[in-house]
């Protein structure tokens, strides 16, 4: 097997599958967990500055408006001082706007006196405190009302508009970020270690399951399948026994098969051998004695090709039933022509032979194989009786069936023949039906038939008194 051959029967595997699916079961929620605390504290690292920072500017914007600062922007002193202060320890911009929106004082010197109007502004002009956090460019925006507490109206007299650097949040996400990916590294190792191994363990099972079906299969390994490790490899071990059970009957069948096929053809052949050679070893050879041996030779050839052809009935009959050449047939019809082909039969062994329709029935079927069947039913139970006796056929119908109803007065069958009188080849008398030329196909080629019909037959016996076979069959064939 080449290199290439092996990756990708590896990929193919159910091994590489479970592993695949551990990884990703370890590797998905360790980077959730991941992506939800570093972004869990960012957000609260945000919040408890922006808490802060606007703690310290509410205080800031009280001392502005009670000290009249827009007013006295150059001369205010301390709290320019407190200003620069406040942006030199949050690292950030603090802007003074009046209500003008022109701002009054800048902490970076480059927008005094100029105009400023935003959303945030002038929402804030309105009272509201504003703060925004811009993650991407890494700051935090906030906006100010400053009003005077004096006024029982609360007047917004101007806004303190700051801009505050997140760098430090963003420092402190970059090593929390690394010391995670470290961590979910050395994570992601263990659970490729623990996949392999554990996937390893699961699919053992299936690898020497693998090994005793070859073993089994070459005959060097045990007859029976026996791998306890999981509840689905007892299932699985249980239905490969059955189903190996069942083709060493069918194999076992099958030989016998072959077996009997090859002793019923050849029993006929060294019959006729031995009556050749007898003529052929006699000099004058009577012409009373030559008939004789020439009508058994006759005889046997006769005998020969009705095993023939009743084996290639049965081969026919073990094909689909895809070859069933459905037709509507009307059976009485059918039976009355049956009837008459095997009366002569029954008039030579002084069998009374009746038919008993109830009702007119046609049904969907193929006319040649149930024929066939019906033949075989009726003729056994003729050529199986007493002389004297009687065979008695009935047809009747319902809705959906047809049934038909062979009943003999003849030697019946013993209990313990019954369950086998549909195997191929097999007689319970095999002296008398090589009397009467039986090859022990006929109830198999029936059964067969019956069976591509979708119906179905049941035998009922008394051995010495007589055999009654029941068929049924849909009147509307089911492909």
């Amino acid at each position: 097997m080449t290199r290439l051959k092996k990756f990708s029967n590896f990929f193919h595997s159910l091994k590489f599958r479970l592993i695949l699916l551990f990884i990703l079961l370890g590797f998905i929620p360790a980077v959730i967990l991941r992506i939800g605390i570093l972004k869990s504290y960012e957000d609260r690292a945000v919040s408890i500055k922006s808490s802060e920072i606007l703690s310290q500017a509410k205080i800031l914007a009280n001392q502005i408006v009670a000290s009249d600062y827009l007013s006295n922007v150059d001369t205010s002193d301390i709290i320019n001082a407190e200003l620069e202060q406040l942006s030199n320890v949050y690292d950030g911009r603090v802007m003074i706007i009046d209500n003008s929106f022109h701002i009054v004082k800048d902490t970076y010197n480059l927008d005094e006196q100029k105009t400023i109007i935003s959303q945030e502004v002038i929402e804030s002009y309105h009272g509201q405190e504003i703060s925004k956090y811009d993650s991407q460019n890494r700051y935090i925006e906030m906006t100010i009302p400053l009003t005077d507490v004096n006024d029982t109206d609360k007047t917004v007299v101007g806004v303190m508009l700051m801009s505050v650097s997140t760098d430090n949040v963003e420092l402190n996400l970059g090593y929390l970020r690394n010391n995670a990916f470290v961590i979910e590294m050395i994570c992601g190792f263990i659970i490729i270690f623990f996949s392999v191994i554990v996937a390893t363990r699961l699919v053992k099972p299936l690898h020497h399951m693998s090994k005793s079906i070859e073993e089994i299969q070459t005959g060097y390994g045990d007859d029976s399948l026996a791998i306890n490790d999981y509840t689905e490899t007892i299932q699985i071990c249980e239905k490969f026994n059955e189903m190996l059970g069942r083709m060493k009957v069918l194999d076992d069948s099958r030989q016998e098969f072959v077996s009997n096929v090859s002793h019923e053809l050849k029993t006929p052949l060294t019959s006729m051998k031995v009556l050749a050679d007898s003529l052929n070893s006699m000099e004058d050879v009577p012409n009373e004695l030559y008939k004789e041996f020439m009508e058994d030779i006759g005889n046997e050839i006769e005998r020969e090709t009705k095993i023939i052809n009743d084996l290639l009935s049965l081969v026919k009959m073990d094909k689909s039933a895809a070859d069933l050449n459905v037709t509507n047939v009307n059976v009485n019809e059918l039976l009355e022509q049956i009837m008459k082909r095997l009366r002569p039969i029954a008039d030579k062994q002084k069998v009374e032979l009746v038919l008993e329709s109830f009702r007119p029935v046609t049904a969907d079927v193929d006319e040649v194989k149930i024929t066939l069947a019906f033949t075989n039913l009726i003729e056994n139970a003729i050529k199986y009786n007493h002389e004297g006796g009687w065979v008695h056929v009935s047809l009747n119908a319902d809705h959906q069936y047809l049934y038909l109803k062979v009943e003999d007065s003849g030697m019946g069958i013993p209990e313990e023949s019954l369950e086998h009188i549909y195997e191929r080849f097999y007689r319970v008398d095999k002296s008398h039906s090589r009397e009467i030329g039986g090859t022990g196909l006929g109830l198999a080629i029936t059964r067969n038939a019956i069976l591509m019909h979708r119906g179905a037959i049941k035998v009922f016996s008394t051995e010495g008194e007589g055999t009654i076979f029941n068929v049924r069959i849909p009147l509307n064939y089911i492909s």
